[in-house]
């Protein structure tokens, strides 16, 4: 907090002064910064020809010359001059200086003229000059009464934070992600995704508009493994479907490429990023791109010819599994950016704790994270569709086929009975530790605000939680099924959200 300074103010009498003897002139020094008592006015020896009030420590300081809370960058060694016609007596008029300076600035000053403003007005300047050189200008600025000219080289405020927009615009692109993850998982679930057969970044744009080209399409499709095996009885109007919904697909993408490039580089231009920010909005950018590239490798696994096999042609459940995981890495990204930047942090207590509640908190997103990823495989592999029964699977606890690839590590991410095991209890283990969390912020106290993002993070997680049984009951219908993959996004949210309000403020 900035020292409070001690300052005298004068004012003219009625009676002019002789000229053969001129008032001395009243300086104005800073208060000493080891002097930490408020300010009270008191009299002081008044001068031949004005009044004078100094202020002086006391026990009672008044409203206007008290600090705010917030601490206040240095402010600058400045000069404020003021004058006023005085009567015609030799010198023509009179001049009274007021020089205000801080302890420990060096340097020239710079001399600034003014009219002298009114007693309220020059109040309102002593206010904001006590609350910090940021807050001084702008008063002065809206009176109009006072050129502010800075000295050179000294800094008034702190540099400007990164806009309210650029939050905003991170947000929504984290809803535009969020997006194509919801429609990529529903053109899945429709097996659509190996409809469009060829990649162009600009002439797959155009979709076809005569009989002809929508033909022409359609025999390109049949040259590929899916028509061969699965679909050898599809007629034109069902391919259109599934063509459409990967076009869909692919043309969102696209608008979500945009969505980062175009604005960033519009903020960029505009100065609005700082150092840091543009770091990471370039690293965005280029996970945008990659994450195009690599929906084009996850497809090209699905159009290979496999001669020796019968099984259904699927895309391969890794580069799925590295498709879904950078578009979580991206969404959650944005969204972490974007709630730091407009959501304020709260001035928790450091306890033992909260420091356990945060840790707490963020291991729980990892787990939540981790169980989103593992229902990539899940869809890459069909394993929803094999043991429909909850809790046991079967008629055991374990099936007898968990560990029936060799070797064992196959089992893990190549086999649909240990993929749908696993993914079982991860997200047992992911609700238990939400409810954990739950309970243990109980014995904490907390912002409104954090309570709030730790009921939703139960309820959601328990939500997802129905929403997985119903989906393995019913035998993965397409409705419920994408329903419940949006859970996994609406749950990573939210524990997204819990881990902005348990930020720690910056040192």
């Amino acid at each position: 907090m900035a020292a409070p300074v001690c300052l005298a103010a004068s004012r003219r009498a009625s009676r002019p002064l002789p000229p053969q003897a001129p008032p001395p002139p009243l300086h104005i020094r800073p208060r000493p910064l080891a002097a930490q008592l408020p300010l009270r006015p008191s009299p002081a020896p008044v001068p031949r020809g004005g009044d004078a009030v100094a202020l002086c420590p006391g026990p009672a300081p008044p409203r206007w010359a008290l600090a705010p809370p917030r601490p206040a960058p240095p402010l600058p060694l400045l000069h404020l001059r003021w004058r006023r016609a005085g009567p015609a007596a030799g010198s023509g008029s009179r001049a009274t200086e007021l020089s205000w300076r801080r302890l420990g600035v060096t340097g020239r000053a710079r001399p600034v003229s003014a009219t002298l403003p009114p007693l309220p007005v020059r109040l309102v300047m002593l206010r904001a000059l006590c609350g910090g050189a940021g807050r001084f200008v702008r008063p002065c600025r809206q009176l109009g009464s006072l050129r502010y000219r800075p000295q050179r080289g000294l800094p008034l405020q702190h540099s400007p934070d990164v806009p309210p927009a650029v939050g905003r615009w991170l947000l929504a692109c984290s809803g535009a992600v969020a997006g194509a993850v919801v429609l990529g998982g529903v053109t899945r679930l429709t097996e659509s995704g190996l409809s469009m057969v060829d990649w162009h970044l600009v002439k797959e744009m155009k979709p076809p508009r005569t009989q002809q080209e929508w033909e022409a399409e359609f025999q390109k499709y049949q040259q590929f493994p899916e028509f061969k095996i699965l679909n050898r009885d599809m007629t034109l109007t069902e391919f259109k479907f599934i063509w459409y919904m990967e076009y869909s697909h692919r043309m969102w993408g696209r608008v979500v490429g945009l969505a980062y490039i175009l604005p960033a580089a519009y903020f960029w231009r505009k100065g609005w990023l700082s150092r840091p920010m543009k770091g990471r909005v370039l690293a965005l950018c280029g996970l945008v791109c990659f994450q195009g590239l690599l929906g084009w490798y996850m497809v090209k696994s699905g159009l290979e010819e496999k001669p020796d096999s019968y099984d259904i042609p699927r895309v391969s459940q890794y580069r799925l599994a590295a498709h879904l995981g950078s578009a979580l890495v991206l969404y959650s990204a944005s969204l972490w950016m974007g709630l730091s930047l407009l959501l304020p942090r709260h001035q928790l207590h450091e306890t033992r704790q909260l420091l356990q509640l945060r840790h707490f908190a963020h291991g729980a997103t990892a787990l939540i994270f981790l169980t989103a990823l593992s229902g990539a495989f899940v869809a890459g592999l069909d394993a929803g569709l094999v043991y429909n029964s909850f809790p046991k699977m079967g008629e055991r606890w374990i099936p007898d086929d968990l560990l029936a690839f060799s070797p064992t590590l196959r089992n893990i991410f190549e086999n649909p009975t240990t993929v749908q095991f696993d993914h079982r209890i991860l997200g047992t283990a992911s609700v238990t530790a939400v409810t954990a969390l739950y309970l243990f912020s109980r014995k904490i106290s907390l912002p409104h605000r954090t309570r709030m993002a730790v009921t939703s993070l139960l309820a959601v997680a328990w939500a997802q939680v129905a929403l997985g049984i119903s989906t393995l009951l019913l035998y993965v219908p397409t409705p419920l099924a994408a329903t419940h993959q949006s859970g996994s996004l609406a749950l990573l949210s939210v524990a997204l959200w819990l881990m902005s309000e348990l930020r720690r403020l910056p040192k």
